[in-house]
């Protein structure tokens, strides 16, 4: 399986809210691109057609996702650290490493059930450390996990 590269990328434009005023806002979406630049192409491509006028993407910076759970009917974005425990042969002492991952939800308490049903099945021992919610609005990857296990394909162009 081909690792994902996740860029955090913040685009900043003038929003009319919804009475009628404009408001410079910045909006951070996750992306899935090979560079930097392949980043900046895609959030530009993805946003290109949701925003009139002038927008620039103000900030791209690589971010640390070991995987991605969706949930269509979840508005939020929240950055969970995962502890996978294992014990070391030789010392029997207790190891923990962390993981990154992304759990889409509408609330908290969803983000926490969707991220135990997408960690089903997993072989190692694991344990939730934190989770809160991202400012993420969208993720424009190429292949999203969905917590039922199966996997949805998002078409390019």
């Amino acid at each position: 399986m081909a690792m994902n590269n996740w860029y955090e990328c913040r685009v900043k434009f003038d929003k009319i809210l919804e009475n009628g005023t404009q408001k410079k806002v910045t909006e951070a979406y996750l992306v899935d691109a090979m560079s930097f630049t392949e980043a900046e192409n895609r959030i530009i491509e993805e946003m290109t057609p949701y925003i009139t006028g002038e927008f620039e993407v103000a900030a791209v910076k690589k971010a640390r996702v070991s995987e991605l759970f969706n949930d269509p009917e979840g508005d939020k974005w929240y950055r969970a650290k995962v502890m996978f425990i294992t014990i070391d042969e030789k010392s029997g002492a207790e190891k923990k490493a962390a993981s990154t991952m992304y759990v889409q939800a509408k609330d908290f308490q969803n983000a926490v059930s969707n991220l135990e049903n997408g960690m089903k099945g997993t072989m190692s021992d694991w344990e939730i450390n934190t989770i809160a919610e991202t400012t993420i609005l969208d993720v424009f990857g190429l292949q999203v996990k969905t917590t039922d296990g199966g996997n949805e394909a998002h078409q390019e162009g």
